[in-house]
């Protein structure tokens, strides 16, 4: 029987990295990329998102304003999307959904399916798809860039990015490229998932985070 839990992910194995440096490196790896596929599993269901306009709105309860300034990124979405087929470089993510919703995961679902309409790849799973995985805690936060690196991305308790740790271990690398892919082929598209989940919520309250 196909063994479908998830690999085993040790953080002393793996470089940790400080916040500035691992954004710096990501995107510096990221832009290297060509020809290689990329996949992310997210798995929190808050994060206290930073240098996002639309995230503050939100925190603010102005879920109008927050959705129109969602909304002011869509040209660069697609710049990049064009940028990925250039590269031949695309970028999966797949996305851990509870029920009901928190507030952030709402917010973010809206922001997954504008990304879907400008040609991202973005897929949700339900968490009872990942629970065999989860007896001894939640999934990571993961980045699989290029085949070649696999970041560990860390956060506080209360959901505050804090750096993440690195590893290039060919077998750890491999090994969670090929559980996301499995997650990924096992979703939903995100638009299919927003049609019948989000699109008739009422706008969400912050205070429930």
């Amino acid at each position: 029987m196909l063994d479908l839990s998830a690999p085993a992910l040790r953080s002393e194995q793996g470089v940790r990295l400080s916040g500035e440096i691992y954004k710096r490196e990501f995107w510096e790896r990221d832009a290297a990329i060509h020809d290689r596929d990329s996949w992310k599993l997210e798995r929190r269901q808050h994060f206290e998102e930073q240098g996002s306009p639309s995230r503050d709105a939100l925190s603010r309860g102005d879920w109008a304003e927050s959705l129109r300034l969602m909304e002011e990124r869509r040209e660069n979405l697609l710049a990049a999307a064009r940028e990925d087929e250039r590269r031949n470089s695309l970028f999966h993510r797949v996305r851990v959904v509870e029920q009901p919703l928190t507030p952030y995961l709402q917010w973010e679902l809206h922001s997954l399916r504008q990304q879907a309409e400008c040609g991202m790849r973005v897929r949700v799973v339900g968490a009872g798809l990942v629970a065999p995985s989860e007896s001894d805690g939640l999934l990571p936060e993961l980045v699989v860039l290029g085949g070649d690196v696999l970041y560990q991305v860390l956060y506080t308790e209360s959901g505050v990015p804090d750096g993440a740790v690195r590893h290039t271990d060919p077998d750890v690398v491999g090994d969670w490229e090929s559980y996301i892919k499995y997650l990924y082929r096992a979703g939903e598209d995100v638009m299919s998932y927003f049609d019948r989940e989000v699109a008739h919520l009422p706008p969400p309250t912050p205070k429930a985070d």
